[in-house]
């Protein structure tokens, strides 16, 4: 077939730049995009191989996204993969989240997805294979408190997904959607919300089993076979299938759990 492609964005750091390498060692050519093209620069740096570029994007605008697209298929006549990686983090109750932070959550992490699959869904239709890689995150699948719209988001990212999924099917292009949980990555870089909430998750990404390597080989190999929903921290397979199986026990234990992290929060200033 030749020569493989694949589009990864929010590739500057943490898990789109693990991909990036992932990608590149296997012997993919990669359109590494980022906000800051920069950071994108210094992935492409990176990679193995020849082939790679960096692309300047915020997905959280559609003429940028267009923008993105016109420059790499102006460059590529085809396209292998697309990953739509570039992603925010929030984390407060429904009661603690302003409308802003909701706009600005749903804007990048669940519109930014929907603005890259319809800007190459297109063309991957015209080739009539492909495949598109969403990363979602298992906060949209927990049901947790204290992450509102950092998990309503990714819920819609899965849904979209699925749906994605059932449409493209007949055309020969592959759909996968990633849930993990904490790895050790820089996303609370640009966390909004309840700081407290973001010292818990700084931690827990710290104490994290997978770095953002193993998350990508998970993925990578995942997707490969065909997967769609991809659970690359282990933990969250079998809590998946205690949610699916047995929803109130799943409960009772997402509850305990939650009671246990609630009470090593520090106190507000005003609690």
């Amino acid at each position: 077939m030749g020569e493989k492609r694949v589009l990864i964005t929010g590739a500057g750091s943490g898990l789109g730049r693990a991909l990036a390498r992932r990608y590149a060692g296997a012997g993919y050519s990669v359109a590494c995009a980022d906000i800051v093209p920069e950071r994108a620069e210094e992935t492409v740096a990176l990679l193995p191989g020849p082939g790679h570029f960096a692309l300047a994007v915020d997905v959280g605008d559609d003429a940028s996204v267009e923008a993105m697209r016109d420059v790499l298929l102006a460059r590529w006549d085809a396209l292998d993969v697309v990953i739509n990686n570039a992603g925010v983090a929030s984390g407060g109750g429904l009661l603690d989240s302003s409308m802003e932070e909701w706009r600005w959550m749903l804007e990048i992490n669940l519109l930014g997805v929907l603005r890259g699959c319809r800007a190459f869904v297109p063309q991957l239709l015209r080739q009539r294979r492909g495949q598109v890689i969403n990363i979602a995150s298992f906060a949209g699948l927990a049901g947790a408190p204290n992450i509102m719209s950092y998990g309503v988001a990714k819920a819609g990212v899965v849904a979209l997904s699925e749906q994605l999924r059932a449409e493209v099917h007949p055309h020969g292009i592959g759909v996968a959607v990633v849930c993990p949980s904490f790895f050790q990555t820089r996303l609370c870089e640009n966390f909004r919300g309840d700081p407290r909430i973001k010292d818990v998750a700084a931690k827990m990404m710290q104490s994290a089993r997978e770095s953002a390597d193993d998350i990508a080989a998970e993925v990578f190999d995942a997707a490969s076979r065909g997967t769609f929903l991809i659970l690359p921290t282990r933990a969250e397979r079998m809590r998946w299938r205690l949610k699916r199986w047995f929803p109130e026990l799943y409960f009772r234990k997402l509850m305990q759990m939650a009671t246990r992290r609630s009470s090593s929060l520090p106190r507000s200033a005003g609690g």
